[in-house]
């Protein structure tokens, strides 16, 4: 006579719930290997949250003609600015057709998320950083008609005309704002601030006079090297190629002083990993590509080809540093 022994028949359910789940799993495994293996099948979209000509839209569509010829697929670049940047991405954020990408600065990534009262959304749990394109410096210029053609010579300037020396920015907010704001943290130097909007006008007061210094993004390199402009530091961890006699902040004495933002790639949250993985690869290698790394070192910026994990890093660690200024000089936009 055969016994029905509950604790059999448990672990005979056990048994085979764990085999379907395993049936299950590996459908649902082949399935997305499957979907990753034929994505894409429609145009990429990759919306750039920055008016066309600048930064991040210059190098996406230097890097879309060898991204398109490698997915087989149209790269559609598209640009929707506003909210520095916030805009494109709440709607990268919010697409579900999984073809659809944002380009954006680092400093939207990594200064805006302090500085806007309100964000669209949360970057860190809506996002997925997919690839790092460049990390662009900024550049310490002054107009050439003042007294002073270093570093030095600026502080000496500004503690002999206390209240006088003025520099300009993109906006409040903006990375040049923020990193003269941390420049005069670390210093103790004293600037008047002049936001414009954009870079361009206030490059152009810069070289008329009506503001004293600022830190360039990439758009004055013509007028330092036709002498209108003093280069008076680099504020990144090395010196530029550009300019290899131009002094880093870091080297004059300005302690681990690190100006520098990240420009890349992002997808909505939820993006396949091999579709991730797909993307960083052929990113990272047209950024090791002659032509497309000229480009984008031509904006003062280096590409910087790197796994998803260490663009998310980089990120980061910008994101904290540049969180503590703003909280500690009170910045908001």
């Amino acid at each position: 006579m055969t016994i029905d022994n509950p604790r059999d028949r448990r672990a005979t359910r056990r048994r085979a719930l764990a085999a379907a789940l395993g049936g299950l799993l590996a459908l649902a495994s082949g399935g997305a290997a499957a979907q990753a293996s034929a994505w894409p099948n429609r145009p990429v979209r990759i919306i750039v949250g920055f008016p066309a000509g600048g930064g991040p839209d210059v190098m996406v569509r230097s890097l879309a003609p060898g991204l398109s010829e490698a997915l087989g697929q149209p790269v559609v670049i598209e640009n929707k600015s506003g909210v520095t940047g916030m805009l494109a991405a709440d709607a990268v954020a919010k697409s579900t057709d999984g073809h659809t990408f944002l380009m954006t600065t680092g400093s939207s990534m990594s200064i805006s998320v302090h500085t806007l009262e309100r964000l669209p959304l949360n970057p860190k749990t809506e996002l997925v950083p997919i690839a790092a394109f460049a990390r662009v410096s900024l550049f310490l210029v002054g107009n050439a008609k003042l007294p002073f053609k270093t570093f030095s010579a600026l502080q000496a300037y500004a503690r002999q005309h206390p209240g006088r020396l003025t520099y300009g920015s993109p906006g409040n907010g903006s990375a040049p704002h923020v990193a003269m704001e941390m420049l005069k943290g670390q210093t103790g130097l004293t600037a008047v601030h002049i936001p414009y909007r954009g870079a361009a006008p206030a490059l152009q007061d810069l070289l008329g006079g009506s503001v004293d210094v600022l830190f360039d993004p990439g758009i004055a390199f013509e007028h330092v090297r036709a002498g209108r402009l003093h280069l008076l530091a680099v504020a990144s961890n090395e010196r530029s190629p550009l300019f290899p006699d131009a002094p880093t902040l870091r080297e004059l004495g300005v302690k681990d002083f690190d100006g520098g933002t990240t420009h890349g790639l992002y997808g909505p949250a939820g993006t396949p990993p091999p579709v991730v993985a797909r993307l960083n690869a052929e990113i990272n290698r047209l950024l090791k590509t002659a032509p497309v790394a000229a480009g984008i070192q031509a904006q003062g910026a280096e590409p910087t080809p790197m796994a998803p994990a260490a663009f998310a890093a980089q990120i980061q660690r910008d994101s904290e540093r540049y969180g503590a200024v703003v909280k500690a000089r009170g910045i908001k936009e």
